[in-house]
């Protein structure tokens, strides 16, 4: 059984979609869910959907959020809103499932990273920091859960216009520049992430742990593009 959080909108519901494709039984949860829906930010929902789905061996983390706007203005509020959202509830969410996923003896969990985990962007300063935490996350839960035989992975993203940040990327000199950017000249799809997902859901990645793929069309690779 997978559950992904955040599996509503976006990235996740591309990859709850890619991964029933795949053979995978499927439980999408977010915010809009009828069926399944859960709040990051509040453990109690967490549990619940727990409670509610069973055993679990595949976890996959897509909840987050972001804003645009000048550090130097972003209030303690907003900041920690995003924070607690974006990573604190990753964190949430992977202690909530922890005994699950140690009890099927093969747990995944994969953690949505992002570009701003590495570099920085103009005026998103909280969600870069929250991105930088869940890589670092990520490897610490692969740390101290190896011996439980639960292995923690994260997908970074490239530029993949969704609810979450089209506005702030299509037909935006923002835009424009993560174009030129991106050997490849083009934004992702986000079908394009289940590949990585699948195989970091898998038992092709029993002794892969710890690690991020980066899924960007070259971008981080990439220096000089003219």
């Amino acid at each position: 059984m997978a559950v992904i959080i955040g599996g509503t909108s976006g990235i996740g519901r591309a990859l709850a979609v890619g991964l029933e494709q795949h053979g995978a039984r499927v439980v999408a949860a977010g915010r809009s869910s009828a069926e399944h829906p859960v709040d990051v930010t509040s453990r109690k929902s967490i549990e619940n959907l727990r409670d509610q789905v069973g055993a679990v061996d595949i976890l996959i983390n897509a909840a987050g959020q972001t804003f645009r706007q000048p550090t130097a203005e972003i209030t303690e509020l907003a900041w920690t809103q995003l924070i607690d959202v974006t990573l604190t509830g990753m964190l949430r969410a992977s202690q909530v499932f922890y005994e699950s996923l140690k009890a099927s003896g093969r747990g995944r969990v994969v953690n949505i990273a992002s570009l701003s985990s590495y570099v920085a962007f103009q005026e998103v300063a909280a969600y870069c920091a929250a991105k930088t935490g869940v890589l670092s996350l990520t490897r610490s839960l692969a740390v101290e859960w190896a011996k439980d035989g639960i292995c923690v992975n994260a997908i970074a993203p490239g530029v993949f216009p969704t609810e979450l940040n089209s506005r702030l990327i299509e037909g935006t000199a923002r835009g424009s520049e993560l174009l030129m950017r991106t050997p490849m000249r083009r934004f992702g799809r986000p079908e394009e992430l289940v590949g990585a997902a699948v195989l970091l859901s898998s038992d092709a990645a029993s002794f892969l742990t710890g690690q991020c793929i980066t899924v960007d069309g070259g971008f981080l690779a990439s220096g000089v593009n003219h």
